[in-house]
């Protein structure tokens, strides 16, 4: 009988019976070379050494990418999207704002998804100010990580 009511709440427990939720982990902006490329080579130090460099030369710079990680648990496979809002320097009275969005499928872990801001996109922001990423599940927010300046 014991064994029957582990299993049970082990079930309970394992299987979400409520509404869907999520969580944003991580947000690791990139940017991009000309290639394409947001290193040379997969050591760390070398990420972060290139990245400094393109920070310095605009003119090296054909993009940005933001590699989010998350999860999300109870969710349509079908209703999931990751949304990045991103601000640029203001012209005018207001900074100009681009938003990305890209459907994804859950996993039983967390997954590893980006986004890329290239192009017109990118030249119209600008210098990048401020960045928001959150997790819907249809029109409902799960999770959302913020910049500071946001």
């Amino acid at each position: 009988m014991r064994l029957v009511l582990a299993l049970f709440l082990f079930l309970v427990a394992w299987f979400p019976a409520g509404a869907a939720t999520g969580r944003v982990m991580k947000v690791l902006p990139h940017l991009l070379d000309l290639k394409g490329r947001h290193a040379l080579s997969p050591s760390l130090y070398e990420r972060d050494a290139y990245q400094a460099l393109l920070r310095e030369r605009p003119e090296k710079q054909s993009g940005l990418r933001f590699d989010v990680q998350w999860k999300a648990i109870g969710a349509a496979p079908e209703s999931l999207k990751l949304r990045v809002e991103v601000r640029g320097m203001a012209h005018g009275d207001l900074p100009e704002q681009i938003v990305l969005e890209k459907l994804v499928k859950p996993g039983r872990w967390s997954r590893w998804d980006d986004l890329i801001l290239q192009g017109t996109d990118f030249q119209t922001v600008g210098k990048v100010t401020a960045w928001r990423v959150s997790l819907w599940d249809n029109a409902d927010l799960l999770a959302e990580q913020k910049s500071f300046l946001w």
